[in-house]
Formats: structure tokens, sequence, C-alpha cells
């Protein structure tokens, strides 16, 4: 039995990495792939050897997936906040350090899981029935605050005074629901696939290779030289604690309303906002199993997969996932300084365009293997918007819109 728990961590750390890696492949799709064939899987092995595999291959997924989002642009809708100080940094030949903040925040992330586990288990279903009472006004209060936090140009007309940032966030916010709605409602199997990938990962792409980024030789550095003062890692860490826990429980809302939301707990700098990034991102993904079992609610595709594997999570389960959480987090760590040590010594001799162009195909490819002609319609109106955020300057966690919308709509009716 042992042996099979073993394989189940390492397979997961491996599918996880590739997850990650890989722009378009979420674990959402491997999970739900997993499902279709566990009634066959399930005559081999136990389903906790399962839960095992999905929990090892999210949390490794969350250490990993800052790679494409710094070095290529190309962001899942957690990691999408790091492009711009992912970016510069990338710019800069400073990529790497970027990747090791990022790292540094996960593990920190790792701690803060097993903080708030207690937490969660014995809080959670007391204060759970009551936040339901009040969803929908959570979830509007939250958004409002995100698109009024948009950064403003003020603009006077006569005696009234405007921020145009501010009226394209709500518009973005949105259209975005409103296309959300509408995906979410037609006869596709996967539909945040063309939905997600469009809006955040294909938009920019198509942006890199219209502007035919150069990128300069990257520095490395050893780990003892790439380090937060002792202020800083205080603040970043005080920043995620707030802001983490929430996301866990509260639908439509990720990893970067989040940091949008902790980095207004204290003024952040560049590395510090990655560091924070990177613990929320692993934080939101743990508590989510921790969610699971205390509240039977799911807020993640890993803990729906979870969720459709076992009637009840037991504390026994709970357990192994937690085990599974901090080996997997640690065996990560290791694996993405690894990967992107070896990028960031390559990445300059690429030919930036051409790269963006195959990652661009790829997704092309998934969506149409994956939900056909509707699914590429979807992807083509979903990246013509999230080209228009990134155009007009808005932050692009508003597009989360075609998520938190339905929520609230749901929660309402």
């Amino acid at each position: 039995m042992l042996i099979y728990f073993i394989l189940a961590l390492l397979l997961g750390i491996c599918f996880g990495s590739l997850t990650g890696l890989i722009p378009g492949i979420h674990i959402n799709l491997i999970a739900i792939i997993l499902l279709g064939f566990s009634s066959s899987l399930l005559n081999f092995i136990s389903p906790l050897t399962l839960i095992i595999f999905i929990t090892a291959m999210a949390i490794t997924h969350t250490f990993v997936d800052f790679i494409p989002a710094i070095f290529l642009g190309a962001p899942d809708e957690d990691s999408v906040l790091s492009i711009l100080p992912g970016h510069k940094l990338l710019l800069k030949g400073n990529a790497y350090i970027g990747i090791i903040l990022t790292l540094y925040g996960s593990v920190t992330g790792l701690i803060i899981i097993l903080i708030f586990t207690p937490i969660f288990i014995y809080l959670l279903p007391i204060i759970y029935p009551y936040i339901l009472r009040i969803m929908p006004i959570i979830l509007i209060l939250v958004s409002g605050y995100l698109i009024y936090n948009e950064k403003c140009d003020i603009k006077k007309q006569g005696f009234f005074t405007f921020c145009p940032k501010k009226i394209w966030a709500l518009t973005i916010f949105l259209l975005a629901g409103f296309l959300g709605i509408a995906t979410l409602n037609l006869p596709i199997k996967e539909p945040l696939l063309p939905l997600l990938t469009g809006l955040f990962e294909a938009s920019n792409l198509i942006i890199s290779i219209k502007q035919k980024t150069k990128i300069p030789k990257q520095k490395i550095f050893k780990l003892k030289h790439i380090k937060l003062r002792k202020e800083s890692f205080a603040k970043s860490t005080l920043a995620s604690i707030i802001a983490a826990p929430f996301t866990a429980f509260l639908p439509g809302l990720g990893a970067s309303q989040a940091a949008v939301i902790g980095s207004e707990v204290t003024e952040l700098n560049q590395k510090e906002f990655l560091f924070l990034l990177g613990a929320i991102n692993t934080i939101v993904m743990g508590l989510s199993f921790i969610t699971l079992y205390s509240i039977q609610k799911t807020r993640t595709g890993a803990a729906v997969a979870i969720s459709k594997l076992i009637p009840e999570l037991t504390l026994n389960n709970l357990l192994f996932i937690i085990g599974t959480i901090i080996l997997a987090g640690i065996i990560a760590f290791f694996i993405t300084i690894f990967i992107s040590k070896f990028i960031a010594r390559k990445i300059h001799t690429f030919n930036y365009s051409k790269l963006s162009i195959t990652i661009l195909l790829i997704l092309i490819f998934f969506t149409i293997y994956f939900t056909g002609f509707m699914g590429v319609l979807i992807f083509i109106i979903s990246a013509s918007l999230g080209i228009t955020t990134i155009l007009l300057g808005i932050r692009r966690m508003h597009l989360m819109g075609c998520l938190l919308v339905p929520s609230i709509l749901f929660y309402i009716f």
C-alpha cells in the first residue's frame, strides 16, 4: 500500500510540473480526464491513492506555474498578476530572481496552511451558514472594491470629476461576466478551457508577438544572495495571511483578487508582491482541500475531483492530504529551481516571437480538440477581450468577472 502512495505522490509531482510548465494544460483538465478513467482505475487502486495524486499535482502546479507566467508571459488565472512585475524583471535579466521570490512565498504558504487548518476545521462550519446568507453581498462588495481600486487618471469635465480607468474596469468586468454566463450555458464539455485560456494566456501571447519582444541574457544568483529583508518578509506574510484564506471558501475569487486585497493591507514593492503571489497561490489551493473537509464545498477543480472520488473526506484522508501538500511542496520547490535555472540560461537564445506563436498554436490545438468549433469561437472572443484590457492598461484581474458575475447571480436567484 505504501508503494502506491509514494508512486502517486511522485507521479502527481511530475504531472503538476507539466501542467505548470505547459500553458493551456491546467490541473483541472488532468483531473477531469482522471475522473473519466476512475471507474477502471479504482479496480486496481484505492480512492486515497488517486486523491494523493491529485493533491500532489495541484500543489506542485502552484509552484511551477510562475515559470511560464514570468518567462513566457503565459499565466493561468491564478498567476496572472505576476506578468507585470515578473516581465519587468525578465526584461532586466532578473527573471530567475522573480521565480525564486515566488518560491519563497509558496514555501511560506505551506506553513500558513498548517496554521489555518485547525481554524478552518473548527471555525468555518460555524460561520459559513451566516456567510452563505450574505454571499452575494460579499461578492458584490469585493468586486466593487477591486474595481474602485483600479489606478486612476483623474479627468475633469465641467463640475464633474471622473476616472476613465475605473469606468473601463467596470465595463471589462461586466463584459467578462456576460461572456462567462454565455459560455457556462453552452453545450461544451470544458467551457472554462477556451474562456480562461483566451482571456489570460492567448491575449498576452498575441501582444508579445506583436511587440516582437527581445529577451536579454538572464542573471543567475545563488539562493543565499536572493532574499527579502525581515521587514519585507513580515509585511508580505501578513498580507497573505489576511487575504488568502477568504478565497478558499468564497466562490469566483482567486489568487489574483486575494493578492490585490493583500497588497492593500500594506504597501508592497515589486519583490514583496511576487513573494505575496507565490504564498497566496499555494495557500488558496491547499486550503481548498481543508474547506472540502470542513464544509463540503469545492473552490478548485482539484477539490471537485476529490469530492467525486469519495463521498465524504474522513479525518484520516485529510491527514494524508496535508502530508501530501507538505511533501509535494518541498519537492516542487527544488524542481522549480532546477527548471527555472535551466530556462534562465537558455531563454535569451530563443526567438521569443516564434516561441510565443508556438505556444499560441498549442493553445488553439487543445481548444479545438476538447471544445470544438464553439470553443474556438469563445477562445477568439475571450482573447479579444483580454487584448482590449491590456491595451487599455486595465488590470486583468477584472476579467475574473467571467466567474464572479455568474457566482453572484447564482446566489441571488
